[in-house]
């Protein structure tokens, strides 16, 4: 029996020590969520002192902008050049050139020191947005605020006279020109022309302006002089050929860029019709082909002048010159003129066609008719007899 009741009692122990395990657990699970709740109040509180923390430093942050911004601007600073810049440059702006292409414009031409730095400086002046197209004559190594204060006064940097190149003109007769319309020393213009390394020609000219004096319309600048202004007319060339892409489309067709040049000033002196320049492309490259002579009067009068005549007599034609294209075979030497971009593209991109023969048939709307053959040939030049019959004193 005493067995029976240690027996009981240790039932009762088991179930008092199960009983205590619960209760434990439930005083374990009160804690632990008394520990939550007290973590979860700490986050709370951290959350809000970690707000007033980022609120001061904002607010610090809002009263040092300024200084942060200077600090800033001074690790990364654009380089630049310090006062007014010596010398002279010419600066060709566009008509909607971007501020940026006239930054990278001013870097090239080492008007400042770095693109960035004009940028910087005509961000923070809105007059640069009004920036005129004009061809300005500025300094080299000139910091970005004088190089834009020069640019923006007009007066100083812009001379507003303008000159204007037809096209098809000889070297000769831009000198002419040029002297005249300038007001420029006797024979500088002239002296300038015998001098033509100084002028920026392309390497395959040879040395010869002929051909490489752009028509075109340019502003004049301050104090320009010959030199000057025949600078402007080749770098202008050299832009025209970069957009034709000449040399590479020279190589492309197996001709050499000179002799696209000389080509294309034939097609100015022969022709005044757009739609005719790649036709009088075609007979030239014909000829050529076929080893005929281009018989071209143009080329004589290179030599010795039109005298308002589009035709030359029997005895021009006997003439010895390299450039009487009756008597030699080939192409004249060099360039007779200073063909546009029109007649570029025209020698570049001659029309598919048989001809060998055009003439003029109307000499008032320079109507030319195109003929393969002798026989058409000679039936187009009736036409134009006809046509000087009817019109005395204009053939």
């Amino acid at each position: 029996m005493d067995e029976d009741l240690n027996e009981g009692e240790e039932q009762r122990d088991d179930l008092g020590s199960g009983l205590g395990l619960r209760a434990e657990s439930r005083v374990e699970r009160r804690a632990n969520r008394r520990r939550a709740r007290s973590r979860r109040a700490f986050g709370c509180f951290a959350g809000l002192v970690s707000l007033i923390v980022v609120g001061a430093i904002v607010a610090g942050a809002v009263v040092g902008f300024g200084k942060g911004k200077d600090a800033l601007e001074g690790v990364f600073s654009a380089p630049d050049y310090d006062g007014q810049g010596t010398g002279t440059v010419l600066v060709e702006i566009t008509k909607g050139q971007a501020v940026s292409s006239i930054a990278d414009t001013l870097e090239k031409k080492e008007v400042v020191k770095s693109a960035r730095a004009f940028e910087r400086v005509a961000r923070d002046d809105a007059r640069s947005l009004q920036i005129q197209a004009a061809t300005y004559t500025l300094r080299k190594h000139m910091s970005a605020k004088a190089a834009l204060a020069l640019m923006l006064d007009t007066n100083a940097s812009v001379k507003v006279m303008r000159v204007s190149v037809p096209a098809g003109k000889t070297k000769a007769e831009v000198s002419v020109t040029l002297q005249t319309k300038l007001k420029l020393p006797s024979g500088q213009a002239a002296n300038a022309l015998a001098h033509p390394a100084t002028l920026g020609l392309p390497s395959y000219a040879n040395g010869n302006p002929e051909g490489f004096l752009y028509p075109a319309t340019y502003d004049v600048p301050k104090n320009a002089n010959a030199t000057t202004m025949l600078k402007l007319m080749t770098a202008k060339y050299a832009s025209i050929a970069a957009q034709l892409n000449l040399v590479k489309a020279a190589e492309h067709k197996k001709v050499d860029p000179y002799q696209v040049v000389i080509v294309a000033s034939i097609i100015a002196a022969e022709t005044n019709r757009k739609e005719d320049y790649p036709k009088v492309a075609r007979v030239i490259y014909n000829r050529l082909a076929r080893g005929q002579r281009l018989q071209m009067d143009s080329t004589i009068h290179y030599v010795v002048g039109k005298d308002g005549g589009v035709f030359t007599t029997p005895a021009q034609r006997q003439m010895i010159s390299p450039y009487n294209t009756y008597k030699n075979a080939g192409l004249p030497p060099t360039p007779i003129n200073s063909p546009n971009v029109d007649t570029l593209r025209a020698a570049l991109n001659p029309a598919q066609g048989s001809w060998l023969y055009f003439t003029l048939v109307n000499l008032d709307t320079g109507e030319t008719a195109f003929a393969s053959t002798p026989e058409e040939h000679q039936a187009n030049v009736k036409k134009l007899q006809t046509w000087c019959q009817a019109h005395t004193g204009k053939c």
